[in-house]
């Protein structure tokens, strides 16, 4: 039996912050452990940001529409932008700053930009896209901040040229996804800013984040950064979803985002997926006007091979019979 000290003061999780402080390159970075990724970016937001600010995201931001209304819940509202291919742009995130200017105090107050890399339609930010967007938000006097819950899959896929230290270069708070990519649970929040460090332990304990086991956390990313784990699961994930992707493909499928990490988006018709939905777990993403579906697959890296060739030869199969009909 080990008895270790509880909230994050562990051999532990002392262990998984040192794996993170080399991969980054800074070893003064501050690095807290939490439970999963609603809490990430809350906790990240709420802890950076007074009572009249507000945090600019892509419309697609997994904060505006895929985790209840926790940001704004805290009294943040989130202000939107088009975004392209799920991506924020200098030039939009400089439109909405522009456009809550025009009003002075009457509007909240952008403080902070708000990214996921990959995005919600599994594209990547390359390592110039990514520059551009910290640059115009040092300009704006706005904070960055990248969820990573896919970051593994992000460092991974072949489009990437950044590492773990350029993303911690380039933004002032980012997480690393453990849940993802392999963890029973956990995510690694990664703050650049000394003072914010300092007082972010209140705000986990305030909210229900703070664990007193933390060792629970800080064993999941001491074993994942272990040996290249973390990469090679994601490595993983990335190539089956290549495979998907691929074979549809050849299948003369269409898709509505480019498949760039471990999730793709397909277009599908309504009997297809009706088909389909008897024997696979997926959901419809989008409803096209045509009437066709767009549907998101995501690999991991627990996904078979033989996984992705059942999901392919049902589709093939399905197609085959209604050419017939």
């Amino acid at each position: 039996m080990s008895q270790q000290s509880g909230y994050g003061d562990d051999e532990y999780s002392e262990d998984a912050r040192r794996a993170i402080r080399s991969l980054v390159g800074n070893n003064e970075a501050s690095i807290f452990f939490t439970a999963g990724g609603t809490g990430a970016n809350l906790l990240s937001v709420a802890s950076h940001l007074r009572p009249h600010e507000a945090v600019i995201s892509a419309q697609l931001g997994h904060i505006v529409a895929h985790e209840a209304g926790s940001v704004e819940a805290t009294g943040h509202k989130v202000l939107t932008a088009p975004g392209v291919h799920g991506k924020l742009t200098p030039e939009q995130i400089q439109s909405v700053v522009d456009r809550t200017n025009l009003f002075t105090f009457a509007e909240p107050k952008p403080k902070m930009v708000f990214i996921s890399n990959p995005t919600e339609v599994g594209t990547v930010y390359t390592k110039s896209e990514l520059a551009a967007v910290a640059a115009v938000c040092k300009k704006l006097g706005l904070l960055l901040l990248m969820d990573g819950a896919r970051l593994g899959a992000a460092l991974t896929c072949s489009k990437n040229d950044m590492t773990l230290k350029d993303i911690y270069d380039l933004t002032d708070i980012f997480w690393i996804g453990g849940t993802k990519n392999g963890a029973l649970l956990g995510e690694a929040i990664v703050i650049k800013d000394p003072a914010s460090a300092a007082d972010f332990p209140y705000h986990m304990k305030q909210r229900g984040a703070l664990l007193a086991k933390g060792r629970v956390l800080g064993i999941q990313f001491r074993t994942l950064l272990k040996d290249d784990l973390f990469f090679r699961l994601a490595r993983h994930a990335n190539s089956t979803a290549a495979e998907l992707s691929s074979s549809l493909e050849k299948m003369g499928f269409e898709f509505w985002a480019e498949t760039e990490s471990n999730q793709v988006f397909p277009i599908f018709s309504p009997a297809l997926v009706q088909e389909l939905e008897k024997g696979f777990n997926f959901y419809v993403w989008e409803h096209l006007d045509d009437g066709a579906l767009v549907v998101r697959l995501v690999t991991s890296w627990a996904t078979e091979p033989a996984q992705v060739k059942k999901f392919c030869n049902a589709v093939e199969d399905w197609s085959k019979r209604s050419k017939v009909l």
